[in-house]
């Protein structure tokens, strides 16, 4: 029973990344049921926020009530979390979206796991370690699963049908429009526009795991994190969609599609999921977090063959096979990499090790030092009580 344990606690940062891609995969999903029925992306992303903070707040209240004094430093860090990792990779994305293709921003936005281990090494918070097998693992991972995403993103092959529902739930909405549109391959004059944005998405959101590794270190309150974070991307969101929006029917909200789509994305996909990042990099580290991102593609794909009867097709089955295998490579380094800084832990503090064990193993010896304190203090007294008859004797014959 102990051995699962320990087991399931070893695994914990995997289950929490996995479970983080698999909940994108549904914001995905509903992303563009919500594009479909006309709602406007950048709206989407300041309610978004809006929904993440009013979850977390309360819920980072309740949960850590004894939290360490906040600071300058890491409301400046929070802002930039906000900003990196919130509103201002979000509407880049978007906005690469609407200027190139949905394949060109994918695929570019695959480029994360390659630009923060870029980054992790350059801040000294990954070592590179070309002689090790695990230094080789990493390195070998990351590029396999960027290979498998651009396999992925920009070959098809033949077609299958292995998935198939026959289950469309965009029939029962509009048809597409926004700048998730433009799923196709053709270019826009703005073309060039839109790879600058997709880059930046990119590397701003390499940036903030960098960031959010750093504040996790300072402030190592991971609801409170994630509630500031959340706060500062929802005042920044909403002043961005204020301006650029000048509809204001899109503002509104009724009990469909658009509802479920801001309170899901709010409450789970920037809530909750932001939480289980922030703690998996204090955990792993930014590497370890960055590297599931590929996985993302894999499971809207799926998802989208089966909810939204999309073609899946052979490419996307090898890209994802390529992916899934970089990803195993990458874990195996960190692992092979973690179990030798456990196994040199131990050995740097042996004697105390030691000594714990004696005191906690043999209780001869408590009796035995017992006795010893005993007897030098009383051989202190007697010394004490010698030397004060001894002057006493002094001055009498004084």
């Amino acid at each position: 029973m102990e051995k699962i344990r320990n087991c399931v606690y070893e695994l914990r940062p995997l289950m929490f990344m996995v479970t983080v891609q698999v909940v994108f995969a549904g914001a995905n999903v509903l992303f563009k049921l919500a594009a479909n029925d006309g709602m406007s992306l950048r709206v989407i992303v300041a309610y978004r926020f809006v929904f993440a903070t009013v979850f977390m707040v309360p819920l980072a209240l309740i949960v850590e009530r004894k939290r360490p004094k906040l600071t300058w430093t890491v409301l400046l860090q929070a802002f930039l979390c906000g900003l990196l990792g919130g509103s201002l990779s979000q509407n880049l994305y978007l906005e690469s979206l609407a200027l190139t293709s949905a394949t060109f921003a994918s695929a570019m936005f695959n480029l994360i796991p390659a630009v923060t281990f870029v980054l992790a090494v350059a801040f000294r918070m990954e070592k590179l370690c070309l002689n090790t097998m695990s230094g080789k693992a990493k390195v070998l991972g990351t590029l396999i699963g960027l290979g498998g995403a651009m396999l992925f993103t920009f070959y098809n092959g033949i077609q299958l049908n292995i998935l198939s529902t026959h289950l469309d739930l965009l029939h029962h909405y509009g048809q597409a429009t926004a700048g998730l549109a433009a799923s196709s391959h053709v270019a826009s004059p703005n073309h060039v526009l839109g790879a600058l944005a997709a880059l930046g998405s990119c590397i701003t959101f390499a940036l903030w795991l960098i960031v959010q590794t750093k504040m996790s270190e300072k402030y190592p309150c991971h609801y409170t994190s994630t509630a500031l974070m959340c706060v500062m991307g929802a005042i920044q969101s909403l002043t961005y969609a204020l301006c650029t929006e000048k509809d204001w029917s899109q503002w509104r909200l009724g009990w469909n599609v658009r509802l479920l789509t801001v309170a899901y994305a709010g409450i789970l996909a920037s809530g909750l999921m932001y939480m289980l990042i922030s703690l998996c990099v204090r955990m792993r580290g930014p590497l370890y977090a960055s590297i599931f991102n590929p996985l993302l593609l894999v499971l809207v794909a799926f998802a989208g063959s089966l909810f939204l009867e999309e073609k899946l097709y052979l490419g996307s089955v090898l890209g994802a096979v390529l992916i899934v295998l970089g990803l195993y490579i990458v874990l195996w380094g960190k692992g092979k990499e973690l179990k030798k800084m456990t196994q040199l832990m131990p050995s740097t503090s042996p004697q105390i090790t030691e000594q714990i064990e004696i005191i906690v193993t043999s209780p001869t010896c408590l009796k035995g030092l017992s006795e010893g304190l005993e007897a030098k203090e009383a051989n202190s007294r007697r010394g004490r009580i010698e030397e004060k008859e001894l002057m006493d004797v002094e001055n009498a014959s004084n």
